[in-house]
């Protein structure tokens, strides 16, 4: 009798230890990036600073490439509350009007200009009004590799676009700006381009770099003409609710954890970048310097046609 009962009080010890060191707050953080992306180490980085800075009281649970659904269907979870986190951008505006100024075309000419804005007035006007209208508080954002245009001919001015029959997302803002620019602008969904591609149905796409390595655009595209038209950010957010339910000295460690995952991605995204450009030219693609205030100067009237006078303001501002 005195062998079981003391196995029965062994197990019962381990259970309790293991109640007592249960997570207080447990934090469901999905995003659409596969495993291998910055974003996934990035947001592995916060799972980890978190739950070690709280000793375990904060557990965080990833779910990479779209587990908990599309980018829409998380904020809404989130709004339910039955996800807490996600990595969202432009998309937001369909709540905060200022989020669409995320993504701009020629909104932002460099890296070091975005940073200025998303860490200044703008930034903080466009955060503000996600929080207020979305119920979701930004803790953290990423730099977003600039987009630029593909091709089968140099593109240097924006006469050369003439005629080039060019896929974009399905955004009229896009669509209309490459009209003005003098391009024949293609919605169509990214799973189609390559073959259409190949199969000379479009001539030309615009995308960061890292969707023209990872779709093998180089197989069919020999120009990557360094456009750099929309150069956008995307923030990472956390329910407000949730963070609020929180007690005060884990919210502060939810806070650092944003702080020092977006360092960390920042020194990945920089390093990501110059890596591109040399994969993307050892398999056999020429990068071309167009003339950019050309390409500014023609886009402008398209884009601020488009915009309501709330945006307007504040692509003034930037």
């Amino acid at each position: 009798m005195i062998k079981p009962m003391f196995k029965l009080a062994l197990i019962s010890s381990v259970l309790l230890a293991g109640l007592s060191q249960a997570a207080e707050v447990t934090l469901k953080f999905g995003h659409p990036a596969n495993e291998e992306n910055i974003w996934h180490k990035a947001a592995m980085k916060f799972k980890e600073v978190a739950e070690t800075e709280s000793n375990g009281r904060i557990e965080v649970k990833l779910y990479p490439s779209e587990q908990l659904g599309k980018e829409m269907d998380v904020i809404n979870s989130i709004q339910l509350g039955t996800a807490d986190m996600t990595i969202t951008g432009e998309s937001l505006q369909n709540w905060a009007p200022k989020a669409a100024l995320m993504a701009v075309p020629y909104a932002f000419t460099s890296s070091e200009q975005l940073t200025k804005a998303v860490n200044g007035e703008v930034g903080k006007e466009i955060s503000e009004q996600i929080t207020q209208r979305t119920g979701l508080k930004p803790i953290a954002w990423f730099e977003r590799g600039p987009r630029h245009l593909t091709s089968n001919r140099k593109i240097m001015t924006p006469d050369d676009l003439n005629g080039l029959k060019l896929r974009v997302p399905n955004v009229p803002l896009f669509v209309k700006t490459w009209q003005a620019l003098g391009a024949k602008p293609i919605p169509m969904a990214f799973s189609e381009v390559f073959t259409s591609l190949q199969q000379n149905t479009i001539d030309g796409q615009e995308n960061p770099l890292s969707l023209i390595n990872s779709a093998s655009f180089y197989e069919v595209q020999k120009y990557v003409n360094l456009t750099g038209h929309v150069r956008s950010w995307i923030y990472v957010v956390i329910g407000q609710d949730k963070l609020n339910s929180m007690p005060a000295d884990l919210q502060a460690i939810v806070l650092d954890a944003g702080k020092q995952m977006q360092t960390y991605e920042h020194k990945m995204f920089a390093s990501d970048e110059a890596q591109l450009r040399t994969t993307l030219e050892s398999h056999g693609m020429e990068f071309v310097t167009p003339d950019l205030e050309a390409f500014k100067a023609k886009a402008k009237e398209a884009v601020q046609e488009a915009l309501t006078d709330e945006q307007l303001e504040l692509f003034k501002k930037i």
